[in-house]
């Protein structure tokens, strides 16, 4: 791999993004925690939006977590937004508050690991360590012409040690690594591959043996889940709504949503909320009318919700599976993180009036 001809080809080619116009290890970071598992044109709206109120680690880390997860709101994947708030605390607290300059202490930061931590001090500072994110790592196996699953530990050892080699080639390390993510973003795509813009395409065994679009190797797929659920739309005297917080860990941890959940087996959604709404909120509840059907998919299953209107609320709930509640009116439903299902349910009260 001709590091020279990977550089001029970015210098000409590569995509005007706006974290690529700052050094400043804050933005960087946000950037490559947001891009995981995200498209470039989605986070960029949102990357300008959060900078504006979150402009360094100690301002994140002051903020509650219900108003980092609501800032948040429709990136999805939200471990990476809690794994943020508890790292910008940590940096925070630290001496002179700026990112660490060890690889091994950014690595162990939570969400970030060795090759975010990597990419954000060369971006940033200059460092000469190498990124093998899933973009780069498409590139290197092809590079390669690894036939064997890259995700075996021998098979990552040795991926990592051709990023390092390159990287020590290269004159300006963050450069390199920004050019080897956009070409793996851009160029050496997954089933695709447009190996003839390809500027280090000369030397890829992939491409001279014929195997470019089936590498990397590909575990077979698994089908996926289809969860059905139900919610609860319960008021009180006032109109308000009631909602609860999730635990912050696990799924969507911190994300306020409508009481409910899964439907079991030989049960209709109406029974299942019913029973539910006892477990979670010691409420004994009427199931009322359907209100609204969302479906949505999350990276390994898909979910359908079913939301009822609920009466017979009464006292104070006894929370099971949340750790907070509030009653809120339709005008405030908007300062609370939820989840897309669940922010979908609230489009289609608002729809029917119901809601705001």
């Amino acid at each position: 791999m001709d590091p020279a001809r990977l550089l001029a080809w970015y210098q000409e080619h590569h995509r005007r993004l706006p974290w690529r116009e700052t050094r400043d290890p804050w933005a960087i970071w946000v950037s490559e925690v947001m891009l995981q598992q995200t498209r470039v044109d989605t986070v960029i709206p949102y990357w300008h939006r959060f900078l504006r109120q979150f402009p360094d680690p100690a301002a994140f880390a002051a903020a509650p977590l219900d108003e980092a997860l609501r800032a948040w709101e429709g990136l999805g994947y939200y471990a990476r937004c809690r794994n943020l708030h508890r790292a910008a605390g940590i940096v925070a607290g630290a001496a002179g508050g700026r990112f660490p300059a060890s690889p091994d202490v950014a690595a162990a930061l939570p969400g970030l690991g060795r090759s975010t931590a990597n990419a954000i001090l060369s971006i940033a500072c200059g460092a000469a360590l190498p990124v093998l994110d899933g973009n780069v790592r498409r590139v290197a196996v092809r590079l390669a012409d690894e036939r064997e699953d890259p995700r075996k530990p021998a098979v990552e050892r040795c991926l990592w040690k051709a990023v390092e080699a390159w990287i020590e080639a290269a004159p300006d390390p963050g450069l390199h690594n920004q050019a080897m993510m956009e070409l793996g973003a851009t160029i050496c795509l997954p089933g695709a591959p447009r190996c003839d813009a390809c500027p280090v395409a000369v030397g890829c065994r992939a491409r001279a043996a014929g195997s470019a679009a089936d590498l990397p190797a590909r575990a077979p797929r698994k089908a996926i889940p289809e969860v059905i659920v139900a919610v609860g739309i319960v008021r009180d005297d006032d109109g308000r709504i009631f909602v609860q917080r999730r635990p912050p860990e696990g799924l969507l941890g911190g994300m306020w949503e409508f009481p409910g959940g899964k439907v079991e087996a030989g049960e209709t959604p109406a029974e299942a909320l019913q029973r539910e709404m006892c477990e979670e909120t010691g409420w004994d509840v009427a199931v009322g009318a359907p209100v609204a059907l969302v479906r949505h998919a999350y990276s390994h299953f898909r979910v359908v919700m079913h939301a009822f209107e609920c009466v017979g609320a009464s006292g104070d709930p006894h929370l099971r599976a949340a750790d907070a509640w509030a009653w809120a009116s339709p005008d405030d439903l908007h300062r609370y993180a939820f989840p897309r299902a669940n922010r979908k349910i609230l489009a289609l009260l608002s729809m029917a009036g119901g809601a705001r």
